[in-house]
């Protein structure tokens, strides 16, 4: 995520490490005067357990600082962005950083999630998928992914200031994919192939993302018997 120009402030949503590059991602990111946040698959990487993109290949490319960076960062930030108004930052949605927030949640779920914000904009990611809309004078935005977008090959972010401004920023994704198959994570091949050089469609992930999202929705507010 981007804010302003010229001199801009970076905000990473969260999801750091996951993937082919965990260490060096983590370092250039360390390097940066930004504000980074923590996204449930960093958690993860601190637990006693990971799975799916996450393992211990990945788990084991991190040094003892790279654990504290991650140990120390936030779950949420706020910013007054000059001509948006005051910004909330968080990774899934404002009170969980597993909940997902898709272009088709229904309204009364989302207006339920950011029921307690005071902020004037709600900028998430999590399911990797751009969008745009308001419910209940609440404007709720997904930066998208830089590293693992769906829909479309690119880098998708986000610019705030003075407007909110949805952006992709294309790279060599043919020349990333072979960098990545050529490296001894062991899921490599099928990640540059699935995910790089072809890109999941957005009408795929949804389809998967809604199912979780109603499980996730259901296990909250259970139906009486």
């Amino acid at each position: 995520m981007l804010s302003g120009a010229g001199d801009a402030l970076l905000v990473f949503g969260g999801d750091l490490a996951a993937g082919p590059a965990p260490a060096e991602t983590l370092d250039r990111i360390m390097e940066l005067d930004a504000l980074v946040l923590c996204g449930n698959a960093d958690r993860e990487l601190l637990g006693s357990e990971v799975e799916g993109i996450l393992d211990e290949w990945v788990r084991a490319q991190l040094d003892e600082r790279h654990r504290e960076f991650i140990g120390g960062l936030p779950e949420t930030v706020e910013l007054d962005v000059e001509g948006v108004g005051r910004v909330l930052f968080c990774h899934g949605s404002p009170r969980s950083d597993e909940e997902m927030i898709l272009k088709t949640t229904p309204d009364e779920w989302l207006a339920e999630m950011v029921a307690d914000v005071e902020a004037d904009v709600v900028v998430c990611g999590h399911t990797h998928m751009q969008f745009d809309r308001v419910v209940d004078g609440v404007r709720v935005v997904n930066a998208g992914s830089v590293g693992l977008a769906y829909g479309a090959p690119g880098a998708h972010w986000l610019a705030l200031g003075p407007g909110v401004e949805l952006r992709r920023t294309p790279y060599d994704h043919e020349a990333f994919a072979d960098r990545v198959a050529a490296s001894d994570w062991p899921k490599a091949e099928r990640f540059a192939e699935e995910n790089i050089r072809n890109v999941p469609a957005e009408e795929e992930a949804l389809e998967f993302f809604e199912r979780v999202a109603a499980e996730q929705w259901a296990a909250r507010y259970p139906r009486p018997s």
